[in-house]
């Protein structure tokens, strides 16, 4: 709030729905219901993002799968429009195992390639979503060893005992995991030697410019150098341009996603000829 607006709300009580408030919180109660919908509809899919080895950017070495809900006019809305709002309740636990189940069945069909899927913390010991590892694991066990779980450094500092064991568990099995939005100001570094994420993903509020932001520049080198002495792979996010990803190569960041590289689509981008599934589903709505 501007200082200039401070006294504009100084008689409101507290606990009061002010106007802002009342619009947060309707945008929410419509997120809510445009997920639901979806869900009930089964209009949800994952969007595809080449992540590449810095050093031979010319070929992926996973894929992030982004969960995708349509709306009812058939619009193609990314998870940044809705997570917040249904994070904490059951909603958000029902577009984890979507997006696990989903993402299970495309490395069943595509046995050449790693694919990185989001989770909340909340979702360990959901029974939907152990169910749906533990089938998708038993139906092919290799599925494990190019599966990929990212948990944002907020919810994993949420309970970051539960995560801890529930990491431990499941790299027993080769499953990989991703610790996202590394730097975001939640982590507390006490935790991170304890946690054993094989891999950071820098977030994006550092890299976007970072070839002429000295500020970024210093920010970056450190994330990196904490990577790099907990021997976990580096990730820079939102890499938007050749200069920003040669000097991220040239700074030892492992690896490199973002638009410059490729944007999340629903055609499945390592085929050539696949269709798109949110063009068909529009067509056919």
């Amino acid at each position: 709030m501007a200082r200039g607006d401070k006294g504009k709300w100084a008689d409101v009580p507290a606990g009061h729905d002010s106007p802002l408030n009342h619009a947060i919180s309707t945008r929410d109660r419509a997120s809510l219901d445009m997920v639901a919908a979806a869900i009930r509809h089964r209009e949800v899919m994952l969007a595809y993002q080449p992540v590449v080895q810095a050093d031979r950017p010319g070929k992926p070495a996973f894929y992030e799968g982004l969960i995708r809900v349509l709306d009812d006019a058939g619009r193609v809305i990314p998870a940044r429009e809705f997570i917040d709002a249904v994070e904490a309740t059951e909603l958000g636990r029902e577009i984890d195992c979507l997006a696990l189940e989903m993402g299970l069945r495309t490395l069943a069909r595509e046995p050449g390639i790693r694919l990185s899927i989001n989770m909340s913390a909340r979702s360990i010991g959901y029974p939907r979503w152990t169910r749906s590892l533990k089938a998708g694991l038993r139906r092919d066990p290799t599925l494990g060893e190019r599966l990929i779980l990212e948990i944002t450094e907020r919810s994993a500092m949420q309970v970051p005992e539960l995560v801890m064991r529930f990491m431990a568990d499941l790299q027993s099995r080769g499953i990989t995991f991703a610790l996202d939005d590394f730097g975001a100001g939640y982590t507390a570094f006490r935790y991170l030697r304890d946690f054993y994420f094989d891999m950071i993903k820098i977030d994006g509020q550092f890299i976007r410019g970072v070839h002429d932001d000295p500020d970024n520049q210093v920010l970056t080198r450190a994330l990196v150098a904490i990577a790099r002495q907990f021997d976990m792979v580096s990730v820079a996010e939102f890499v938007e341009t050749a200069q920003d990803a040669a000097w991220l190569a040239a700074n030892g960041v492992d690896c490199l996603q973002g638009y410059y590289f490729g944007a999340p689509t629903t055609r499945a981008p390592w085929r050539a000829d696949a269709p798109d599934p949110a063009q068909r589903r529009r067509r056919t709505g």
